[in-house]
């Protein structure tokens, strides 16, 4: 019998005392905890739900800004979101963004480790026994996948799978941040959309967040671990400290957002445009109508306060899901 459940019988022949031994709970919470996938979804968990609850503020200015919602400037709308909602309407949808962050920033960051653990080894395997080949009637390619890298792989699938799986409470809360009056609850946005634009309006502009998410995943990640890497062989050190990873994580955000943002602007029109009543047809329609209305600058309407929002918690990020991967792994995987 196993030893988490046993029976202990005690005493004489003659009469027995049976002891029942439960399930040690902690100690098998403990184990469940510590292994390296779960440790990895906690920590994205734990540190997107973090940074989130600091850094709300920013997002719901960058949420107006983007979208053509009130002031153009970081100031002007700041103050105009306090003038007409008070101090918590810069809060505005933070419940729904708090559970919108957790399980998305838990499944970026654990898909990003698992794809770019997986691709690593393939690689080796590919380097041990030669690269996969393609075989056509009598003739055989060999396919050069070297160029392929690991971590840009890993990103590329972070950012397409959480977007899959969390992108209806993505809507929800640019819905609950743009319009407060109609949408006053994440319940009562919930059943409105679902009887105004049935199920299909939960993914409402998925096909152009996919598009967007697809190179600054991407870059974000590459990034971050190119720079890293390079950095932690130029010092001869294995990690970087709490510091060094804010700015490493910040410079990262920066970067991709700055080269994907004129697709999130088309991705925020889009998504919030039917609710205003003028949507454009597609992505490359949504583009084409900023830039007749706003000149090409206006694709990068709002570019400043998403730096402001993308930068701190992309540094913030990283720090707190390294400092609690410590925590909960107990540094087991450290490379």
């Amino acid at each position: 019998m196993p030893n988490e459940f046993e029976v202990v019988k005690v005493g004489a022949a003659s009469h027995a005392a049976v002891e029942l031994r439960l399930p040690d709970v902690g100690h098998a919470l403990r184990k469940f905890v510590s292994c390296r996938e779960v440790g990895e979804f906690l920590s994205g968990a734990l540190a997107g739900a973090m940074t989130k609850a600091v850094l709300a503020p920013l997002e719901t200015i960058r949420t107006r800004m983007v979208v053509g919602v009130g002031s153009r400037h970081i100031a002007g709308s700041f103050l105009q979101v306090v003038e007409e909602n008070g101090w918590q309407g810069l809060w505005a949808g933070n419940t729904v963004n708090m559970l919108r962050i957790i399980p998305t920033q838990a499944i970026e960051l654990a898909t990003f480790e698992c794809v770019k653990r997986t691709v690593t080894s393939v690689h080796k395997k590919w380097k041990e026994e030669g690269n996969p080949k393609v075989h056509v009637g009598h003739l055989s390619m060999e396919l050069p996948c070297s160029w392929i890298s690991p971590v840009a792989v890993g990103g590329a699938a972070a950012g397409i799978v959480s977007t899959l799986i969390c992108h209806p409470l993505e809507v929800i809360k640019d819905r609950l941040t743009v319009n407060r009056e109609i949408y006053p609850s994440i319940s009562i946005a919930f059943r409105k959309i679902c009887k105004d634009d049935g199920v299909g309006g939960l993914y409402a502009g998925i096909f152009p967040t996919l598009v967007g998410m697809f190179p600054y995943s991407t870059c974000y990640y590459f990034m971050y671990e190119t720079v890293k890497s390079s950095y932690c062989q130029s010092k001869k050190k294995k990690n970087l400290n709490r510091a060094e990873m804010i700015l490493i994580g910040a410079v990262s955000g920066f970067t991709a957002s700055t080269i994907s943002f004129p697709l999130e602007v088309a991705r925020k029109r889009l998504m919030i445009g039917k609710m205003q009543g003028k949507c454009p047809a597609n992505m490359v329609a949504c583009l084409a109508e900023v830039i007749r209305e706003e000149g090409l600058l206006g694709l990068y309407r709002g570019w400043g306060a998403s730096c402001l929002k993308v930068m701190p918690s992309s540094g913030i990020t990283w720090m707190f899901y390294e400092a609690w991967k410590d925590v909960l792994l107990l540094d087991k995987f450290k490379q």
